[in-house]
């Protein structure tokens, strides 16, 4: 007579990160006391006679391998027959430092083993008793959860919203809201107090994630910045690798030492160059640093930065052009941009309504968003400011040709509107006048690049995405697997960037020519600029004319530059990951009411819109969430924002700016036609030079951007890249892991060479662009067209930061 088993003997067998800053190392060589890893296996269904969740089977697990990578413990159950099928895992810590918990699997079922991937720190027990939670790799979309684990997934998320109360300390998981009320510290100096962002209709912003700190003494409306570190949820925090590389405290003092340096070096910090030698010396060999600076200090430096060390509008734009201020404000609204100047330079087109309608002009329109801040920004001293406007002309051989600057300073108390246009001359005074009108707009570009395109639209705007992810998105749930790779390390960079870039008397304000105002800045740039629908790429490019819809090309669009890196490159990953996208999306939601009913996936919806962007809460543009179109479009539009947008802002920033004559970042003085005395024009005549090397930036600033940029361009060692490692859930459902393998290979075959007729690999995705839209199609850094070679690297960038920012 057989026998009936009774239970089953399961093991579990536990996976923990060895870290320094972990475990400690007495731990490596031996279990000391009682510090273990307590385990409590949990049941996926309910006790079906009393309808209540079945009891949980407790064990201790034991250290049983370690190596220099990571430590394994063990422990054995036995589980009854009718225990159900195990479907979460609480864990508990007895050591007296956290651990970074990997994975766990279960041994000894029928079925064979069952997996959970943890990727989390564990506090210990006696600092956070509550037990943690890891669900089984399974996925599930709300309505799907067994009853067994539905509590577990709604408690889950309750802890890791928090209550809204309290200061955040590090070893905390709550995401949490907040209007950016830490980027100036009226404690320390009152000129250092800069507007809250976000929050009014002064000064519409995104949220952060919320540190709860203490209330500034000089001004309420101010979060103090004395803390050590400003705070994000623990498993937010940059890996140890990445943090070696980049933490807090090197970064800042990579910049200190800089900084340092150079002050017993050079006793004026507004002091410029004096040649361009000096410039190309500074660029090849960097500055000898002085035998007294501390080389204990440079560790960073000489790891990462070796060199160093021995706009827009709304409207169609028609011709002529013409400014939408106020004309009673800023002055007169026409242009200075004739008729004229244009069709002298447009060989082979007679008018310019002609050029325009064969897509052969193009503009870079800073005019309206910089023209309000000219007055404030020249207030200040060792910069200045105007309103521009560049035109280009395509040419037969298919590349840009400047042909036109204007250059406007609206009217500033008594003196009147101020314009003039600049374009390539032969004579001597001329030409000089035009390689200073150039720096000027290439200010003005840079600025706007590392501004808008990169911070605000690939890192401010995504903060909110990921905070409400982990708070309205359970962890098994499938779109919470779709996005979370995408969102990896962004609160970390992020809140850096908020310590020592973009804060006030920050890298950003220290070099920029918007100085005090460059955030505030970003915030008109939202308000006026920045909405959902047209993140994506195909919706960009349309929206600023660089491409129109045509179903006979490839990828529905006909491009008007057909030579055009970001475009050609990027509508390609967008294609790729929007195909992924489609077939996860249809596989978990083969109907649109499946969708409408997800409580968690339209909360998640919901929340971006009223409090994560919810200064722009009430736009037409938002798209609705009903149908797995729009679920597609909305999930590939994050994807693509956080991954290959952000690589083509961020990775070649050094490639494209290191020699900074290249992309400046700040004008110092006027054009020396502007108001000219009489001794500053025979200044200007007689050494031209001088003037323009005056006009850069000092050595200084010049010195830390180039480090900056540097820092920001490096690919951590711990980079993970788009398509590259799939998602232990993925590998599970055959149909997922299907469509992942696709979507590598189609990867591959971006990143090989041939694809686009030209073997340019992926990784040269290098325009960044400016949102603009009309008759007159719009790009970014036109000035300056980089060449796609192999040895310009972009980065096939999953997440949203890398080490750069």
């Amino acid at each position: 007579m057989a026998t009936t088993k009774s239970h089953h003997n399961v093991k579990a067998l536990v996976s923990v990160k060895q870290t320094d800053g972990g475990l400690l190392k007495n731990l490596v060589t031996s279990i000391v006391g009682n510090n273990h890893l307590v385990l409590e296996l949990v049941s996926s269904e309910l006790d079906p006679k009393t309808n209540s969740e079945i009891e949980t089977i407790k064990e201790k697990a034991h250290e049983t391998e370690k190596n220099e990578n990571e430590i394994q413990y063990e422990a054995t159950f036995k589980l009854p027959t009718n225990f159900g099928n195990v479907g979460a895992i609480l864990v508990e810590n007895e050591h007296s430092k956290e651990i970074f918990l990997k994975n766990i699997v279960l041994d000894g079922f029928p079925n064979g083993p069952v997996h959970l991937s943890c990727q989390s720190w564990i506090q210990p027990k006696h600092d956070t008793p509550t037990k943690r939670v890891f669900f089984t790799n399974k996925m599930y979309l709300p309505s799907q959860t067994p009853s067994g684990l539905r509590k577990l997934r709604e408690n889950e998320l309750i802890e890791l919203r928090g209550n809204g109360e309290g200061e955040r300390k590090s070893l905390d998981r709550i995401y949490d809201y907040d209007v950016y009320d830490d980027l100036g510290d009226p404690d320390t100096n009152i000129a250092l107090k800069r507007p809250v962002l976000g929050g009014s209709k002064q000064y519409p912003y995104p949220r952060r994630c919320r540190t709860g700190r203490k209330h500034s003494n000089t001004d309420p409306s101010y979060e103090k910045r004395d803390s050590s570190s400003f705070y994000v949820p623990r498993d937010e925090a940059f890996a140890e690798i990445k943090e070696t590389q980049f933490d807090t405290t090197t970064a800042s003092s990579g910049v200190k030492t800089i900084l340092e340096s150079l002050d017993t070096i050079l006793t004026d910090i507004d002091l410029g160059f004096v040649s361009f030698e000096d410039i190309d010396t500074l660029y090849k060999e960097g500055f000898q640093l002085p035998s007294s600076v501390d080389s204990n200090k440079l560790t960073l430096l000489q790891k990462v930065i070796p060199k160093l060390i021995k706009a827009a509008n709304d409207s169609q734009n028609e011709w002529p052009l013409r400014s939408k201020l106020e004309s009673q404000i800023y002055g007169p609204p026409e242009s200075a941009i004739t008729r004229e100047v244009v069709e002298s330079q447009i060989i082979g087109y007679t008018t310019v309504e002609e050029a325009i309608r064969e897509k052969k002009l193009f503009m870079l329109d800073y005019h309206d968003l910089y023209l309000p801040y000219v007055s404030k920004v020249r207030e200040l001293k060792n910069t200045t400011l105007y309103g521009s406007r560049t035109l280009f002309f395509l040419t037969k051989q298919g590349t840009l040709k400047p042909l036109v600057i204007e250059l406007t300073r609206p009217v500033i108390g008594n003196k009147p509107q101020w314009k003039q246009i600049f374009t390539p001359a032969s004579d001597s005074t001329n030409l000089w006048l035009w390689r200073l009108a150039k720096t000027h707009v290439l200010a003005h570009d840079t600025g706007y690049h590392e501004l808008i395109s990169h911070w605000l639209r690939t890192h401010c705007v995504v903060e909110p995405f990921v905070i409400a992810t982990n708070r309205q998105l359970s962890t098994m749930h499938p779109i919470y697997k779709l996005l979370h790779p995408h969102l990896r390390y962004t609160l970390e960079i992020n809140a850096l960037g908020r310590e020592v870039l973009i804060s006030a008397y920050g890298v950003i304000e220290d070099t920029f020519f918007t100085k005090k105002y460059s955030m505030e800045l970003t915030s008109v740039a939202y308000d006026k600029l920045w909405q959902f629908d047209l993140q994506g790429l195909p919706n960009d490019l349309i929206h600023r004319g660089m491409a129109v819809e045509d179903s006979n090309a490839q990828h529905g669009l006909k491009l008007a530059i057909e030579d055009y890196p970001f475009a050609n490159d990027g509508l390609l990953i967008w294609d790729a990951i929007k195909q992924w996208v489609t077939d996860y999306v249809n596989h978990y939601y083969p109907s649109p009411s499946i969708i409408e009913s997800d409580q968690e996936l339209q909360a998640w919806w919901t929340e971006v819109r009223t409090k994560g962007h919810g200064d722009k809460s009430e736009e037409p543009w938002w798209p609705n969430l009903k149908t797995q179109k729009d679920l597609i479009d909305i999930i590939t539009t994050i994807a693509w924002t956080a991954s290959a947008h952000h690589s083509a802002t961020n990775f070649a920033q050094y490639t494209y700016g290191g020699y900074f004559p290249n992309r400046p970042t700040i004008a110092r003085n006027n054009m020396p036609n502007e108001d000219p005395t009489k001794e500053g024009w025979e200044k200007f005549v007689n050494k031209p030079e001088q003037t323009l090397l005056e006009c850069f930036p000092s050595q200084i600033q010049a010195t830390l951007v180039m480090t900056t940029l540097n820092l920001l361009s490096y690919h951590s060692p711990d980079e993970e890249y788009l398509g590259q490692l799939i998602e232990p859930s993925w590998t599970e459902n055959p149909t997922i892991k299907v469509a992942f393998e696709n979507f590598n290979g189609r990867l591959k075959e971006i990143e090989g060479p041939g694809v686009t007729g030209k073997g340019v690999p992926y990784k040269s995705i290098l325009d960044p662009f400016v949102v603009c839209c009309g008759d007159l199609p719009y790009l970014g850094h036109p000035l300056l067209l980089i060449p796609r070679t192999k040895s310009n690297s972009a980065g096939r960038e999953i997440n949203n930061n890398g080490l750069g920012a």
